[in-house]
């Protein structure tokens, strides 16, 4: 019994197997599908250019609506002349501002894009000296100073959409916000060299000044030297007479005393020490002369 019931249920393993392969999902075609009455499923598609017969112009692409501008886009009603590139720079405003965050993002946009497109000719700094014009092409006027400072930021929107002389136009290369942004980089490096004129200007006015600090300062030294000598130079003061000290020499000792006359030596070292010396003088006055008083043993 056990055996059978082993047999059958290898034979559902066969079985679930074989389906398994017949019944495979092939990813690359559809399911299948039961389809019961005319559904929407499967709709006649038009490609763009394929005719139409929905139109009475008989195309499926038709033209948009007249006055129809596409998104983000900037309008720009004026000419490639020098012209309209004067009243550009009357009627276009720069939407950022260079004092502000929004500003100063724009001008760090402006960088990279002056790096890929300008710095072949304007050089890294914007003063015309790129690898191009170091090569014999002619090399373009500075950005930092002339008339390039001198113009309006539209001004400058229309040379670069339009170009200008030698320099081709960068419309489609750059869209209109990156374009306000190249121009915000460029007003930057025009801040930059004017602080670093100003610098410069200021440091060469000083100079001189110091310059002359530095001359006159040993001479008003030199000056000085003989005027604070004068004034710190002690009064002479009057001499006064010059001090005489005496003393008297006692004549009991350079004379000796008789035989009969002798004394012990207690009363004679008495005596010899009660001999007064001689009085010291004091100290007279500058206009008094001097008076030396002088005692002698009697």
């Amino acid at each position: 019994m056990l055996y059978r019931f082993n047999l059958l249920l290898a034979f559902v393993l066969v079985m679930i197997m074989a389906m398994l392969v017949l019944f495979r999902v092939d990813n690359s075609q559809p399911n299948y599908q039961v389809i019961i009455g005319d559904d929407m499923t499967y709709t006649p598609a038009y490609t763009t250019f394929s005719k139409n017969s929905n139109f009475a112009n008989g195309r499926t692409l038709q033209d948009p609506v007249p006055g129809t501008i596409a998104r983000d886009t900037q309008l720009f009603h004026f000419g490639p002349t020098p012209q309209d590139a004067l009243r550009a720079g009357e009627e276009l405003a720069n939407p950022f501002d260079l004092s502000t965050k929004e500003g100063v993002a724009s001008a760090d946009r402006g960088t990279v894009a002056f790096r890929s497109f300008c710095i072949a000719c304007h050089g890294a700094d914007g003063t015309g000296n790129g690898p191009v014009a170091k090569r014999g092409f002619p090399p373009p006027p500075s950005l930092l100073v002339g008339k390039s400072r001198e113009m309006k930021d539209g001004q400058l929107f229309h040379i670069l959409t339009y170009g200008q002389n030698s320099m081709p136009q960068f419309a489609a290369q750059l869209p209109p916000d990156r374009r306000w942004d190249v121009i915000n980089h460029i007003r930057r490096l025009q801040q930059k060299a004017q602080q670093k004129a100003k610098s410069a200007a200021e440091s060469a006015a000083t100079a001189p000044d110091s310059e002359a600090k530095q001359e006159e300062a040993p001479k008003t030294e030199q000056k000085a030297a003989p005027e604070e000598k004068q004034k710190t130079a002690p009064k002479a003061k009057p001499k006064s007479a010059p001090e005489v000290k005496e003393k008297a020499v006692p004549e009991e000792k350079k004379k000796p005393a008789p035989e009969g006359e002798k004394k012990p030596a207690p009363e004679a070292e008495k005596e010899a020490t009660s001999v007064p010396e001689t009085s010291k003088s004091t100290q007279p006055d500058s206009d008094s002369p001097t008076q030396v008083d002088t005692e002698t043993q009697p």
